[in-house]
């Protein structure tokens, strides 16, 4: 839990306020419009299937008859 004495006082690196914060970042009015213009839905990604490859050749020893 942050008191009003830990909170810091910074200009925001975004809109270039002077503003009273928790954390050192953009501004809650900045962090807002940002998620607005940029943030989106989750979703599923799918990847293929890990093959390795067969590049190595196989030991003269192990393929010995």
């Amino acid at each position: 839990m942050v008191t009003e004495d830990q909170q810091l006082e910074f200009t925001c690196p975004r809109c270039r306020l002077e503003v009273i914060e928790d954390f050192y970042g953009p501004c809650s009015s900045c962090r807002t419009t940002l998620r607005v213009q940029v943030g989106g839905e989750a979703r599923e990604v799918e990847s293929a299937a890990y093959e390795p490859k067969m590049n190595v050749t196989p030991n003269a020893v192990a393929t010995k008859e």
